[in-house]
């Protein structure tokens, strides 16, 4: 078993490295061939010598809402349990009423959390809670264009040394919507501290940008279009300032 930084509970709050950093030595110092990780928590800029090599594949990529049938359902002043700058700028976009509450930990510690009152609803990772079988939890999944996912939520991204072959497992499909979504994330300047979803199904890129409290915030999507081209938009229209 490796034991990363974010494990040990070292690095910042928001910090992506932390859950790389020992696995990316390992793949370095020849002690394992690749790594299988959560594509959305994948730093942007990864170790010197490492790439993506492969996506094994995408599961659903939508937030989820547990706890609660739908967000219209949520009473004014709800308390809404996330960790995640974009998921609480989208809330907020959505209803500013609503009180978001800081609840850590993995999802069964989540889920522990809700169900003893810290919270009325939680907004979790689809994919996490259906890979954990626990996607009976699932009240309601967000509409991705109004709650638009973390780049690479969903996929299971694979790290090594050039060169290394994971064509057994290789989704295209998957690999080139995580490419997209982690290049045009690079291109805005979007950090894990970011309120930025980025994601490309099989019409369109989409990309989110606001302020953390939701009070402002843009959209755009291109139907045939590059990452620089829809970055070029975005940042016309503030997302600069935005992500700043």
């Amino acid at each position: 078993m490796i034991e990363t930084s974010g494990d040990r509970g070292g690095g910042g709050p928001k910090d992506k490295e932390r859950w790389v950093d020992a696995i990316e030595h390992a793949l370095l110092a020849g002690h394992i061939d690749v790594a299988v990780h959560s594509a959305k928590d994948v730093p942007g800029h990864l170790a010197s010598g490492l790439t993506l090599v492969a996506a094994a594949g995408r599961e659903d990529p939508r937030d989820a809402l547990v706890g609660a049938a739908s967000l219209d359902a949520l009473p004014e002043g709800a308390k809404v349990g996330t960790t995640s700058p974009r998921r609480r700028a989208q809330l907020l976009a959505r209803r500013p009423d609503l009180q978001i509450v800081s609840l850590a930990g993995n999802v069964d510690t989540r889920l522990r959390k809700l169900a003893d009152g810290e919270a009325d609803a939680l907004v979790l990772a689809a994919a996490g809670l259906k890979r954990l079988g626990r996607g009976d939890e699932i009240g309601a999944l967000l509409d991705p264009v109004q709650f638009v996912p973390a780049p690479g939520q969903g996929t299971l991204a694979l790290e090594a040394k050039p060169g290394f072959d994971a064509s057994a497992v290789a989704d295209a499909d998957a690999f080139t919507a995580l490419l997209a979504e982690r290049e045009l994330a690079l291109l805005l300047g979007a950090t894990c501290n970011s309120a930025v979803g980025i994601h490309r199904d099989a019409s369109h890129l989409r990309a989110w940008a606001g302020t953390p409290d939701g009070s402002h915030w843009i959209f755009d999507e291109l139907a045939a279009g590059t990452p620089s081209q829809l970055a070029e938009r975005m940042r016309a229209m503030g997302a600069s300032e935005l992500i700043e």
